[in-house]
């Protein structure tokens, strides 16, 4: 998911997350062992329980690359360190948007993974059309689906859904793309499937 550039802000940087999912650009100054680049990370989930008003949890290596060469240990070990973010777009080139159909999935129960969306906004909301109903032509209505995490969004039906299945997804600037029959009828779980759609 992806977000437009803001004004950076210097933050307390902890082991927590409280930023929707998108490309950020980060870098520490204040810190010795700051090297002062800016470096591109991807947030991908949010801390519902934040200590103080922005938290980044980094992997080790991301933490690493924000030091000084030769120091990255010493800064791991610094504790809480200011930082300055903005959130950027993404960047994609000559991707399509995808869909990873999550391990659970079954006919009852839909969840999918929305990946490499180019440009500006998060994924505010996806819905999706089944091609028929269990005995008729195709519905021709959208079903919206519910956010889980980061940007995994889910199904629950009281029915046998009835694949292909279309996908619409729309963005926090309001540009809306769908996906004809992106997930075919034989689909499995943990499994990819590339669109022919991207919002640049």
């Amino acid at each position: 998911m992806c977000a437009p550039p803001s004004i950076p802000v210097t933050v307390p940087f902890i082991y927590y997350c409280a930023l929707t999912p998108a490309w950020t650009q980060i870098r520490c100054r204040k810190d010795p062992s700051c090297s002062g680049r800016t470096e591109t990370v991807i947030i991908t989930d949010m801390n519902y329980y934040p200590v103080s008003k922005y938290h980044f949890d980094l992997s080790g290596t991301a933490f690493g690359r924000l030091a000084k060469p030769g120091l990255n240990d010493k800064l791991r070990h610094s504790g809480i360190i200011d930082i300055e973010f903005t959130r950027v777009p993404c960047e994609f080139p000559g991707l399509k948007i995808g869909f990873h159909v999550e391990e659970y999935s079954n006919p009852v129960y839909f969840a999918v993974l929305v990946e490499y969306e180019d440009g500006d906004g998060d994924v505010v909301q996806v819905d999706l059309m089944e091609s028929k109903t269990a005995r008729g032509p195709p519905t021709g209505r959208w079903t919206p689906m519910r956010e889980s995490w980061g940007s995994v969004w889910r199904m629950d039906t009281n029915h046998r859904m009835q694949p292909p299945f279309s996908i619409r997804i729309r963005n926090e600037s309001g540009k809306t793309l769908v996906a004809n029959n992106v997930i075919p009828a034989n689909w499995r779980p943990n499994t990819f499937y590339r669109s022919f759609v991207q919002y640049s």
